[in-house]
């Protein structure tokens, strides 16, 4: 049982889908700040300086509390409707679907060029070299 397990674990294929998982989280933690960082500020200031992430929703607060951001509601153990970082999600997925389609897109087009190219027929053998001289030599002394 060991030994299939083993033969399982290091085929190419695991060891490639572990590697493109590592990569794949390293990508969505840029993703993360690429959103969090530059685009939702601009967008925050194109949009009257709104800050996506601190939009939310109390529910249940208490009577005539206000809160100003996540943090503080959750500090006084108000449950809220986050919104605002659902927002950040969707701009995340939308980034991360694009870059996906570009690469798929990329790697679709080098398949069609690789299937048009016809590969050049290999070079024959030496016993192929050999074989052709003696018909040729076949052929001459027939004639």
């Amino acid at each position: 049982m060991f030994k299939e397990f083993r033969d399982f674990a290091l085929k190419g294929n695991v060891l490639d889908l572990a590697i493109g998982v590592i990569i794949g989280a390293a990508f969505g933690a840029i993703v993360s700040s690429v959103v969090d960082d530059i685009f939702m500020p601009i967008i925050g200031l194109i949009l009257a300086g709104i800050d996506f992430s601190n939009l939310f929703i109390a529910l249940l607060p208490p009577e005539g509390a206000t809160f100003t951001t996540i943090a503080a509601a959750k500090e006084a153990g108000v449950a809220t409707l986050n919104y605002g970082l659902f927002i950040n999600a969707i701009v995340k997925f939308t980034i991360v679907a694009f870059v996906l389609f570009l690469v798929v897109k990329a790697v679709n087009r080098l398949r069609r060029q690789e299937a048009a190219a016809p590969a050049a027929p290999p070079a024959p053998t030496t016993e192929e070299k050999l074989l052709t001289e003696i018909r040729d030599a076949i052929k001459t002394r027939g004639v």
